[in-house]
């Protein structure tokens, strides 16, 4: 169980303490990644049916979601999401992207990401009618999650060292294969064969997102994982709104 100990370590604010680990077998815990999505999206889901009961408005929902879930997470992707939008918008060489990276100091191309990102979540997850609110947040937690795993595998990474090499250096097909067979089963357990529609477009969008990225810096870094997760949660909310229109 070590490596799903190590998801949640990782991905979330839960307080699981592991003193010791295997580093050469740290790629492991990315094959629950998704599964720590899901278990994201079933506590929001618990918040949705408890404002039934409260009769919370939906706009005060939605804004709580949201706040929970960059809660929940301790806000790590979006600090991934701020630190790409600054380097990547530079207009600076490869190595000076990856020096913006690094600094703990947000700039404007920051700022802008985030209040863009949090306002289209806000947006798009008001504007879903209640009776598919649960299944769009339990596949953008689980899918954004799967998009991460699927990144570390197909992009090499940019920097000699840092936090995710680790991640991606023991990266192989056998754990991503496991990652996506229990994403593509759970995908069609909540949303049938539109949850498997929904997947591929998030493979094709994730893959298309990552040579952007790669084009700029050579490969991928621990914030622009985090970036890909925050883009693919939106991406998810707006094709299922697409989804929901045109197929019926």
């Amino acid at each position: 169980m070590a490596p799903l100990w190590i998801a949640l370590q990782f991905l979330t604010i839960i307080p699981i303490k592991i003193k010791q680990f295997d580093e050469r077998k740290i790629a492991y815990s990315i094959m629950f990644f998704p599964i720590v999505g899901l278990l994201l999206g079933l506590v929001l889901s618990g918040v949705i049916f408890i404002s039934l009961w409260l009769h919370l408005g939906e706009v005060s929902l939605t804004i709580f979601l949201v706040v929970l879930l960059v809660a929940l997470t301790g806000g790590m992707h979006l600090d991934g999401l701020a630190d790409t939008a600054d380097a990547l918008l530079s207009r600076k060489n490869k190595d000076e992207m990856l020096r913006i990276m690094r600094d703990s100091h947000i700039g404007v191309m920051g700022v802008l990401s985030l209040v863009c990102i949090l306002l289209l979540k806000i947006a798009l997850i008001y504007s879903l009618a209640l009776s598919v609110k649960i299944v769009s947040i339990l596949l953008m937690c689980m899918l954004s999650r799967w998009a991460m795993a699927l990144a570390m595998y197909v992009f090499p990474y940019s920097r000699q060292e840092g936090k995710a090499r680790l991640f991606i250096q023991g990266m192989n097909l056998k754990i991503l294969a496991f990652a996506t067979i229990g994403t593509l089963a759970l995908a069609v357990i909540i949303w049938q064969l539109k949850g498997l529609a929904l997947m591929v477009v998030i493979a094709l969008s994730t893959y298309l997102i990552g040579k952007a990225i790669q084009k700029k810096i050579d490969g991928i870094t621990g914030d622009t994982i985090g970036a890909i997760n925050e883009l693919t949660e939106v991406l998810v909310l707006f094709a299922i709104l697409i989804i929901e229109r045109v197929w019926r």
